[in-house]
């Protein structure tokens, strides 16, 4: 999710390049639209090109709880997006994105998919 399109598009080569298939949104809404409408392994959030709180990402983590979330930011600190951070976010990468870092993380969550269920 991002409103910066060339940014979308980057990321979107960087995934395609890697074997990911991808969909770009512009907004909170057309994101939860489109996670009702197909399966995703993680969302990426561009957190400083679209207006984003704790409210609505508690509300999609919740309504989406398998999905894990990873933000872009060029700030290190979202003292306003705290919470959130703590309980929804599962990474936030600093931009520019390093692609050896967003491959990391996304294998950490296809590997954290595949583990066995605990409980």
């Amino acid at each position: 999710m991002s409103a910066d399109l060339e940014e979308s598009n980057g990321i979107s080569f960087l995934l395609k390049d890697a074997d990911f298939s991808t969909h770009s949104v512009a907004s909170p809404a057309e994101l939860k639209k489109k996670m009702i409408e197909a399966s995703f392994m993680a969302v990426i959030m561009d957190i400083d090109s679209v207006a984003i709180d704790n409210r609505t990402i508690r509300e999609i983590a919740l309504n989406f709880p398998a999905i894990p979330f990873l933000c872009l930011s060029k700030e290190r600190f979202h003292p306003d997006l705290k919470d959130s951070i703590r309980d929804h976010i599962y990474a936030c990468l600093t931009k520019p994105i390093d692609p050896d870092e967003l491959g990391y993380w996304l294998k950490c969550i296809r590997e954290d998919d595949r583990s066995p269920a605990v409980g």
